[in-house]
This record gives C-alpha cells, sequence and structure tokens, in this order.
C-alpha cells in the first residue's frame, strides 16, 4: 500500500541534486526534522542509563544481583527491533513508512515513565519481591516502547539521507539525543537544588526522581510528535527511484535468519567492535552511583544522604559527559569525510578506555569530570559510526531489518556483561569501582577491533 502524501515530501519542491548512491541532499531544516526527537527519546533512555541502578538499590536490591535487572532492557531490544525493522520495511501507509511505529511507541513509553520510578510507592515494602518484581516488568517496558520510538529515527536516515550527509545527519541526531541526556540527568540535581526533596521513606524513591521521569514523558510526546508531523517520508516509487530498486520486480521477503545469513562482511566486523564496546557500558549504567558513593562519599547506603548526593551528581557528570558528546559531534564528528571514519571511531574508543580506568583511581567529585568528559566522545562515536560504516554497505531493500538485527550487537553482549557480573563483581573483591576497569579493559579491545573492518572508504 502506498503512502497517501503529496509532494511536499521531505525534500524541498525543487527537484534535489542527486549524488552517487541516488539518494537527494536534503534541506539543513528536514535534517532537523528528522533528528530533533532523538531529543525526547534519549530523556528516556539517560533517566533509565542514569537513575536505573539508583532506583533498584534504593528499593532494595542487593548490589550482586543488580545485573539481573539490566539484563531485561536489552533482551526487550533484541526481540523488538529486529521486529521492527522487518515490519516497518513492508509498511505503507498515510502516516508513513516509519513513522506509525512512533506514532504507537511514544504514548507507550509516556506511560511507563511515569510508572517505573514509583515502584516503591506502592506500599510493597523496603527489598520486597513485589517491589522488585514491579520494577523489573516496568523496566523491560519501559526499553521495549523505548525501543519503538527509537528505532524509526534510526531507520529514516538511511531511507532518506545521502552518503555525502549521513555523517552530518547521525551527528546531529546523536547531539540531539545527547541534548536530552542532559536535560535528563540535571532534572534530579536542580530539583534538590532549588529544595524538592531527595531523600525518601526507605525504600520509596526520591521525589526529584520521579519528576525527571514525568517530564522526560512529557517531552517525550512532544517531540515525538514534532517529527511525525513534519518529516514526511518518501511513497514507495520515490524510494525505488533513489535506491536503484526495480518496482517491477517482485519484492522478496526473506526472514531474518535469512539476512543475517546474506549480512555483508562488515555487519560481523563492526558487531565485534559493538561487543566489547557495549560490555563496557553497561558496568558504567549499573555500578557508577555505587562507585561514586563509595569513592567520593564513602558510603553504600542506598537510604543515607550521601548515596542519593552521588545518585544526583552520577545526573550532573552524565550530564557534561552528553555536553562534550554535543561538542565533539559539532566540531569533529560532522566534519569526518567517509574515508576517516574508522579512525575517529578507534580514537573514540580509547578516549573512552582512559576515562573508564581513570574512574576507579579517583576520589574527588569534581576531578571526576575529566574522565566523563572523555566517556562523552566515546558516546558519541559509538552511536554514529557504526551506523554510518554499516549503512554505507547496504542497498537499501532491507534496511530497516538490518538495522534492526543489528541492534542485536549493541542488546547481546549488554546481557553477557549483566550475566558475566554475577561472577566478575565477586571476582574484583565487590568492588563497584573495580568494575569500572573491566569496563576499560573491554574498551581497549573494542579500540583494537575497529582494525577489523573493511569500510568501502578505505
Amino acid at each position: 500500500m502506498k503512502i497517501a502524501t503529496s509532494d511536499q515530501s521531505a525534500v524541498t519542491r525543487k527537484e534535489p541534486a542527486v549524488v552517487s548512491n541516488h539518494l537527494p541532499f536534503l534541506s539543513k531544516t528536514t535534517i532537523f526534522a528528522m533528528t530533533f526527537g532523538f531529543f525526547g527519546v534519549n530523556m528516556a533512555f539517560a533517566l533509565q542509563q542514569s537513575q536505573l541502578g539508583r532506583i533498584f538499590q534504593t528499593i532494595g536490591t542487593d548490589p550482586n544481583k543488580l545485573g539481573f535487572f539490566f539484563i531485561l532492557p536489552p533482551l526487550a531490544g533484541m526481540v523488538i527491533q529486529p521486529l521492527i525493522g522487518k515490519y516497518s520495511d513492508k509498511t505503507w501507509n498515510r502516516f508513513g513508512r516509519r513513522m506509525p511505529y512512533l506514532l504507537i511507541g511514544a504514548p507507550a513509553a509516556a506511560i511507563v515513565l511515569i510508572l517505573l520510578p514509583n515502584a516503591g510507592s506502592f506500599g510493597f515494602g523496603y527489598g520486597s519481591a513485589a517491589a522488585l518484581w514491579f520494577a523489573a516488568v516496568a523496566t523491560l517496558f519501559m526499553d521495549l516502547t523505548s525501543n519503538v520510538c527509537m528505532q524509526p529515527f534510526k531507520m529514516v536516515i538511511g531511507d532518506m539521507v545521502n552518503e555525502d550527509q549521513k555523517d552530518l545527519a547521525w551527528s546531529w541526531q546523536q547531539s540531539f539525543s545527547n541534548l536530552g541526556g542532559v536535560v535528563a540527568a540535571m532534572i534530579p540535581f536542580i530539583l534538590a537544588f532549588v529544595g524538592i526533596p531527595n531523600v525518601a521513606s526507605k525504600g520509596e524513591v526520591p521525589l526529584t526522581v520521579r519528576i525527571a521521569f514525568y517530564l522526560a514523558a512529557a517531552v517525550l510526546l512532544i517531540t515525538s510528535a514534532l517529527t511525525i508531523l513534519k518529516v514526511h517520508e518518501y511513497n514507495p516509487d520515490k524510494y525505488a527511484a533513489y535506491h536503484g530498486i526495480d518496482v517491477n520486480q517482485k519484492a522478496d521477503q526473506p526472514g531474518l535468519l535469512k539476512l543475517l545469513k546474506e549480512a555483508p562482511k562488515v555487519f560481523w566486523e563492526i558487531s565485534v567492535v559493538q561487543f566489547f564496546t557495549w560490555f563496557a557500558i553497561l558496568y558504567s549504567w549499573t555500578y557508577a552511583t555505587g562507585a561514586i558513593s563509595l569513592n567520593v562519599w564513602h558510603t553504600s547506603n542506598p537510604s543515607s544522604m550521601g548515596y542519593q548526593a552521588a545518585g544526583n551528581w552520577f545526573g550532573v557528570l552524565t550530564c557534561i559527559q552528553s555536553i562534550a558528546a554535543v561538542l565533539w559531534g559539532l566540531l569533529v564528528q560532522s566534519h569526518t569525510k567517509p574515508s576517516h571514519r574508522k579512525f575517529w571511531y578507534q580514537f573514540g574508543l580509547a578516549a573512552g578506555a582512559i576515562g573508564f580506568i581513570s574512574i576507579f583511581f579517583i576520589h574527588s567529585k569534581y576531578l571526576l569530570i575529566v574522565p566523563f568528559i572523555l566517556i562523552g566522545i566515546t558516546y558519541l562515536v559509538m552511536n554514529t559510526q557504526p551506523f554510518s560504516l554499516l549503512t554505507e554497505a547496504l542497498d537499501g531493500k532491507h534496511e530497516g531489518s538490518y538495522l534492526g538485527l543489528f541492534n542485536c550487537s549493541i542488546c547481546l553482549p549488554q546481557i553477557v556483561a549483566s550475566i558475566a557480573s554475577f561472577w566478575i563483581f565477586p571476582l574484583v573483591g565487590h568492588s563497584m569501582p573495580g568494575m569500572f576497569l573491566v569496563g576499560g579493559i573491554s574498551l581497549i579491545l573494542a579500540a583494537l577491533s575497529v582494525r577489523l573492518i573493511h569500510s568501502k572508504f578505505d
């Protein structure tokens, strides 16, 4: 079924110039419209990353069992993103091709964002199975719905952006993503600064954190609505023409397993780098608040003022990390030539390795700013370069399916890292700062693995 839209597509009415891969040059306004929505999406993910460990420890989770709860989000992503990719490849209706999924996902994600921080507010009791299971299920659905929102933004770049503008588009998307992270991470700190209670009854999540999740839900709805209204995807005929697809040839509908078997070699090469990268990042999300609390405030008691202050400071550091990523994207990444992608990819991962290892040794809250700036560079490159390197090797026929499958290279290492934590955490002396040493070593392996990638622009 074709898209019921007029020629008011995401390009101007004037016939656009065609580049080497047949996709048109897009205006900056168009690229803004298809990337700005990531601001709201990443507010949800940023709160998940910066506050989830805090929430679970606040409601009574044993630190040695935190890894169990961090298995659920990537597991949800592994299931939902390939399905969204596969079925959105075949979706053509009056709302578009990818946008219908955002139309469904955004309201659902907003509801779960409101429910999750209230896991300790229903009288289940501190450390009770009911409270922990409620939080676990809410986390699962939060990641499911957030992934439904996120995937259309990634796919529409592959659908509509030419190779010469792709690095710019990915960089803008990640910059807006990081700006959303800045806002989300700073909300609890700012609310506490103006007098909102940052400590609640034992087992309850502080009001500062709950309000942050409520605001994220509202922003997600607003920014997603803006993208849905402003981005008009190519209809099937234009899409086929721009991607060099024969519209008269009967479209094959291979299954996901067959697509995996036929995936370009670079798909697997990048996946090796992704494994070591996301293995490390999972430990940052899981243990950062606890590590900062131990190293700086010298406490591991989740009900203490020191622990909750560490949680807020991690939010500030996440904000600094996001600002560093935005500046790196604007000053360096957006000007990257296709032939330089691998160099900056390797550089960014090495910077993160230094940052991770430094956190183990730092006991000053202000000195922690330096490693988080380095990790910010890592966040920018790991969320841009893999997708540029992958999409340059795709022909447009199954772009959504491959991007969905590629998400498994993000989710699987997180699951492995979560399971491995049950063994690694005791091995490092039950030390949450020690887990950052493990993450740093993993990022070194990721940086070295970039050499395995064969880019067509090498």
